[in-house]
């Protein structure tokens, strides 16, 4: 019977939502929003053996060798070896999943359906849980399961059917080095906390129960003194089936769930970033807003820079919120960092140059930055990397645009905070410069300023905007012939402008030009949406000239990106859009070498009409075929259509 208590009680405390990934609304089943996640696995023995081991957390679920996707199950079962571990170390980043893995666990336990092997499952939650500055073991079980009608002690006496969970270790915060003597082996023995936790570690007291400990990399160092014969398992996210899964999961509603997906494979930036199950949620989130108060996300409010500052906010909420300067000067130091390592194609960093910046914050630091730790036999110290490779580039974005009292200079070098230079350099050479640069106009926005400013209390300089703005305008008067009509011919452009999402700052930006001239372009959901964005609000546009482009959306049934000879989807299902609509606002449309066929007839007459602006319309190399020629017909017949000229 006191089995069966301790369960039920598991089970109630594991399906409350207190993680930072838990949606806001009603708290759905665990079961039903979990989403399998990929995984590293190794033994004690091969930890450190090879490179790229645990704490490299760089969210490279696709590429790492050896990884696979995992359920609970696999945490506990036997090694290549045939032993079944008794210590299992889950390792990952803030917002990787490991608490919502520890909660499935506890659930699958409780209810009787996995991990049957063990009659008690005891977790302390680190960081929430109030501890006594001395405890025996016996006290600890006490606290954990409250109410229990039999006494922890005669629990512990079983030592093989009984599992400990330690989620967030690195929470408790004291030293790991402590004298054998003093260890305990009696669970009933009142000992300092350290000391009763470290005897249970170091396998003096209870040596044949098994644990459970979810930890961050940046604190893996100090654990791994202390252990032994334990397994570790590294989360790197969500695989790119798994992506799509989540949505699913997330949404009720599948044909929202189609769209928000849609709309996050088209932009390559935030597809990557999903690889992290919170950045997920983060977008999921957003989008549901926007699709509950919208029609389509044509006119999302949230750019991918806005979505990065959300997950910013929710990363950094109730932290050192009573000292607003320390999170100020680290932010600062950490955007250096990110843009001197984007500057030099660098993206790991020695420890020595963490503590040079000030950024050996432990409160901090776990947040941004991953630990590598050395393999055995090496004497370098740990290096670390952010996050993602996108969250560098935002966080280097950031270093041009923050506030400054002085020069911030760490441990690589001065670096100066030219913009131009940074968008010359772009121009020129530095094409991979690209994410910064968008992420730089996002940054700038009205909206993004004062939202940095109220929520994350960081001050933006919106100092850049001139700049960027002269640049813009700079960049396309270069590329075009003397006596020719002045016209944009770079696809970026637009990302940029639909970026920061601004009608006054994209009508200064492309007022002085005339044509829209695209050649071989691959015209994904996200460029369609950035490309409408920017016509809509481009009132001298007279003419745009597509060549050799096609029109790429997203398939839910098939595996592959779907190239379609028009825009093949037409606002059928809610929250889709029709991008390709604005292209017939202008004056002169020519669509050349666009693999236009006969399917694509009737939706390009009803537009004819629609557009009576549209005096000159040019279909070269297409395969309309007879019958695709007389839908155009038909188009041409209806009353509003003022078309002068067709090709």
């Amino acid at each position: 019977e006191h089995r069966w208590d301790s369960r039920e009680h598991m089970v109630r405390e594991s399906r409350q939502d207190r993680e930072l990934g838990a949606c806001p609304r009603e708290s759905p089943s665990l079961h039903s929003h979990f989403t399998t996640l990929t995984i590293t696995r190794e033994t004690r023995s091969k930890h450190g053996a090879k490179d790229g081991a645990v704490g490299t957390g760089q969210g490279c679920a696709s590429t790492s060798s050896g990884a696979a996707t995992t359920t609970t199950t696999m945490l506990f079962e036997p090694s290549g070896d045939g032993q079944t571990p008794q210590v299992v170390v889950l390792v990952g980043a803030p917002g990787m999943g490991k608490t919502t893995m520890v909660r499935k666990v506890m659930v699958e336990w409780g209810e009787g359906a996995l991990h049957t092997q063990f009659d008690f499952v005891f977790c302390i939650d680190c960081k929430a849980i109030i501890l006594p500055m001395e405890a025996s073991l016996a006290d600890l079980v006490s606290q954990c399961c409250p109410g229990l009608q039999v006494s922890a002690g005669k629990i512990l006496d079983d030592q093989k059917k009984i599992l400990f969970i330690f989620d967030g270790f690195e929470a408790l915060g004291f030293s790991l080095v402590q004298p054998k003597a003093e260890l305990s082996s009696d669970p009933r023995e009142v000992k300092p906390l350290e000391l009763t936790l470290m005897s249970l570690l170091k396998k003096t007291l209870l040596p044949k129960a098994s644990l459970l400990i979810t930890i961050r990399p940046t604190a893996l160092g100090s654990l791994r003194q202390c252990l032994k014969g334990e397994n570790y398992v590294e989360i790197l996210g969500f695989s790119a089936a798994r992506r799509e899964e989540y949505f699913h999961r997330y949404f009720e509603n599948p044909n929202k769930a189609d769209v928000a997906f849609r709309f996050v494979r088209g932009n390559e930036i935030l597809y990557s970033l999903c690889v992290i199950p919170i950045m997920s949620w983060t977008v999921c989130t957003i989008l549901e807003q926007e699709l509950c108060g919208k029609k389509n996300l044509l006119e999302c409010s949230k750019t991918t820079t806005g979505m990065m500052m959300f997950y910013l906010s929710q990363l950094l909420k109730h932290r050192d919120r009573d000292n607003p300067q320390v999170l100020q000067q680290f932010l600062l130091q950490l955007c250096s960092l990110a843009a001197e390592g984007i500057w030099k194609h660098k993206v790991l960093f020695e420890e020595k140059e963490i503590k040079d910046c000030g950024l050996d914050l432990p409160g901090l630091l776990p947040y941004f930055l991953n630990e590598r730790i050395p393999r055995e036999g090496e004497d370098h110290e740990s290096v670390y990397a952010f996050t993602h490779l996108h969250l560098q580039e935002f966080f280097a974005a950031m270093f041009y645009v923050l506030e400054d009292d002085g020069e911030t200079i760490s441990s690589l070098g001065r670096l100066e905070k030219d913009v131009n230079k940074l968008l010359e350099s772009y121009n020129k050479s530095r094409k991979d410069l690209n994410v910064t640069v968008r992420f730089l106009f996002g940054l700038v926005s009205q909206k993004s300023i004062e939202y940095m400013d109220k929520t994350i209390g960081c001050r933006i300089s919106a100092r850049a905007r001139e700049e960027l703005l002269e640049w813009l305008q700079g960049r396309h008067r270069g590329l075009s012939h003397p006596g020719q009509a002045l016209k944009v011919s770079e696809m970026d452009t637009f990302h940029f402008l639909f970026e920061m999402n601004e009608k006054s700052f994209a009508q200064s930006a492309l007022g002085h030009f005339t044509d829209l001239d695209l050649q071989d372009t691959r015209l994904t959901l996200y460029d369609q949406m950035a490309l409408s964005f920017c016509i809509q609000h481009w009132a001298g546009l007279g003419s745009v000239t597509l060549r050799g482009c096609s029109f790429h959306w997203w398939d839910p049934e098939a595996e592959l990106d779907v190239s379609v000879p028009w825009v093949g989807w037409a606002g059928e299902q809610p929250g889709e859009v029709r991008c390709a609509e604005p292209l017939f606002s202008v004056l002169s449309l020519r669509l050349q070498w666009c693999r236009l066929s006969e399917s694509c007839c009737a939706e390009l007459a009803a537009l004819l009409a629609e557009q009576p602006g549209l005096a000159q319309l040019e279909l070269a190399d297409s395969t309309l075929g007879d019958s695709g020629v007389r839908l155009l017909c038909e188009g041409l017949r209806i009353p509003g259509c003022r078309l002068r000229i067709l090709r």
